[in-house]
């Protein structure tokens, strides 16, 4: 048990500088923004609603665990909260792990392997890259939900159910595809039920009462749904294809894009996949699911957090090969060894050589501009910017050229990186924007270094 507390301190540890070293390299983005800024707004007693992307922190997700996190921030407002936090909660993964594997019957040994197991599958490493969603702190509590099931600690089950529903509001499809598991084939019939209906229950609160309420249809579409733009451009659009013209939904699935998401979910585990013991990956059926019919390609790969939902199961169908001795690999060198070379196959630590070096020409000039917005008035700048300055009511990375100047007037500071303008802008809508900015006479150039310029207004 000793082993398995410093490899959790160890991987937080890891986890932790990874993700803040990316922050600082500017390598953060409009999600973090989002979060960052709501939290920050729920701390301070004021609405979340965010400037980022203009609307209700309920109606994106109905993930209410934010508001708890608030609390971090009463205590200093940092958005390094939400990288400990995410690091914490997924290495926090790996004790629920080390304790179904001994009680399946697997020797010390090999729970340990099974703890490196999960810690290596690339997903894990690469979600922690990711920004901040608060789907990673669905990852350990989905594995206590099944630890608490079958140990018959009901109290413990619906407290960890409940931490999943309230980290996504699509996840209540991951909790009723479980209690199916757990009614059918682990014979915890009550824990089924109740995994079942609070999973239905939550879902049509979330999506029938909560995110309508807090949002609209139009921003849902713009924040999510883009990525099944395919299946229609409302809900009822959507639901009618589904019904009633499935073609086009099959073509979608089998395609040699998603072919290739499949394999590179299943190749770090494969050796334990064996078929007499997948009874657990219903569960995983509404994430890969989602996936899979999906038409945009960031749900399609092992970067980023998608996939995170189904970690917990193929876990488990891990354990039950490795207890019945039908494991290809049983040897903990050999199983640690697989997993070690299919991180470095595809985990993402090596954006820090490349990528994550992008912006480092000019970096100590953005941190100059940063460090001379002193107060939480109104900022624009750009999207990599953002999460440097988001506590504050509005703050905006969007600015359209084809805008009248009283738009722009909105703001108190204006902070640009010409040289290197994020996801959201291009050079050259940058520059457009630097020339408006020194024309107009309420704008006045508090710093300019390396292609970093930072306006503040002179008149209120």
């Amino acid at each position: 048990m000793n082993n398995i507390k410093v490899i959790i301190g160890i991987s937080t540890l890891i986890l932790f500088i990874s993700s803040s070293f990316r922050h600082e390299l500017f390598n953060s983005s409009g999600d973090l923004a989002f979060f960052d800024q709501c939290i920050y707004l729920i701390s301070q007693g004021k609405p979340p609603v965010s400037s980022v992307l203009g609307f209700h922190v309920l109606a994106d997700h109905a993930a209410w665990i934010l508001y708890p996190l608030a609390l971090l921030y009463k205590i200093y407002p940092s958005v390094y909260w939400l990288f400990a936090v995410q690091s914490i909660a997924l290495a926090l993964g790996a004790l629920p792990t080390y304790f179904l594997a001994l009680q399946a019957g697997l020797k010390e040994n090999l729970a340990v392997a099974i703890v490196a197991v999960y810690l290596m599958y690339p997903v894990v490493y690469n979600s922690n890259l990711c920004d901040f969603h608060p789907d990673t702190i669905a990852v350990p509590a989905l594995l206590f939900t099944v630890l608490t099931a079958r140990s018959r600690k009901i109290a413990w089950f619906c407290l960890s159910i409940l931490v999943v529903l309230g980290c996504k509001a699509v996840l209540s499809l991951t909790v009723v595809a479980m209690g199916i598991w757990l009614l059918l084939f682990e014979k915890r019939r009550l824990y089924g039920a109740i995994a079942i209906i609070s999973g239905t229950i939550w879902f049509l609160i979330a999506n029938w009462i909560i995110i309508p309420y807090f949002g609209t249809e139009a921003a849902l579409l713009n924040r999510h749904l883009y990525r099944y733009s395919y299946l229609g451009n409302s809900f009822s659009e959507m639901l009618q294809i589904l019904l009633f013209q499935p073609k086009i939904i099959f073509n979608n699935l089998f395609s040699i894009i998603n072919l290739e998401y499949l394999c590179f979910l299943f190749l770090p585990v494969i050796w334990g996949l064996r078929s007499q013991y997948l009874i657990p990956l219903i569960s995983i059926i509404p994430c890969i699911a989602l996936n899979l019919l999906a038409d945009h390609p960031s749900q399609k790969n092992l970067v980023l957090h998608y996939s995170l939902p189904a970690i917990p199961f193929l876990i488990l169908v891990l354990i039950a090969s490795l207890a019945a001795g039908k494991a290809w690999l049983k040897q903990r060198r050999a199983i640690i060894l697989w997993s070690l070379v299919w991180f470095l196959v595809f985990g993402k630590y090596g954006f820090f050589s490349s990528k994550y070096l992008h912006n480092i020409d000019n970096w100590a000039a953005t941190k100059e501009a940063i460090a001379l917005v002193k107060t939480k008035d109104s900022v624009l700048t750009t999207d990599i910017i953002s999460p440097h300055l988001t506590h504050r009511q509005l703050i905006s990375f969007k600015y359209n050229p084809s805008q009248n100047i009283a738009e722009l007037n909105k703001f108190y500071y204006v902070l640009l990186n010409v040289r290197h303008p994020g996801w959201a802008a291009t050079s050259e809508s940058l520059s457009n924007l630097l020339n408006i900015l020194k024309n107009q006479s309420i704008f006045h150039l508090e710093y300019q270094q390396d292609d970093v310029y930072l306006f503040e207004k002179t008149i209120s």
